[in-house]
């Protein structure tokens, strides 16, 4: 689901930015990478979360996507030549990953599932991707948060099948994604790294 205009004002501004770069050591403290791998960012906005990836990870190839074509433009416009020579930005829907099994070392997810109207088939398809004990980097939010009396008259998400704690817990176990010790949990939303198992 594409975003609208108040999420795509957020997800461009300095301040969301700042907020990735945090929760980019954060991935980088709990499962660190061996540089030179493949990498995968669902929903990749602006580029800006494929950029920290190159920088922290360091690795030969990530490939970004996004489902909104106005998106991969800014991107492709807005990142540095080092980033487009590891980077391909692409057009694709993060529920039907255009992708053999297997075909990545790591997935990174800033806060987009929650955005799929079917979010347990979007974590299905990031299990297939993923390499056997490949990672799945997450930051992800919860209904209390976007889905409040407030945010619901601002923001454009699906209203039906949305998930909370347990609900995304289960559905990547389900997936075969382990999450690992040290993961942050609140009742708006979870940061953590998963292992494909």
């Amino acid at each position: 689901m594409k975003v609208n205009w108040p999420e795509r004002f957020w997800v461009n501004s300095p301040a969301r930015g700042l907020v990735q770069v945090l929760e980019t050591w954060y991935f980088r403290r709990i499962r660190p990478m061996p540089r030179g791998g493949s990498c995968l960012e669902i929903g990749c906005g602006s580029g800006y979360g494929a950029r920290l990836v190159c920088r922290n990870f360091l690795p030969e190839r990530v490939d970004a996507l996004d489902i909104d074509p106005d998106m991969i433009g800014l991107a492709l416009k807005k990142s540095p030549d080092p980033v487009l020579e590891r980077t391909l930005f692409l057009l694709a829907d993060a529920q039907h990953l255009p992708y053999g099994t297997g075909s990545f070392d790591a997935v990174f997810n800033y806060g987009i599932v929650h955005h799929l109207e079917q979010w347990d088939l979007g974590l299905k398809e990031i299990s297939r991707v993923l390499k056997e004990k490949g990672g799945f980097y997450f930051e992800e939010i919860y209904p209390p948060l976007y889905a409040n009396p407030i945010f619901r008259r601002l923001l454009d998400h699906p209203r039906r099948d949305r998930f909370h704690g347990r609900e995304f817990h289960d559905s990547l176990r389900e997936a075969g994604l382990i999450i690992l010790p040290g993961y942050r949990e609140s009742p708006f939303g979870i940061l953590g790294v998963a292992e494909k198992r």
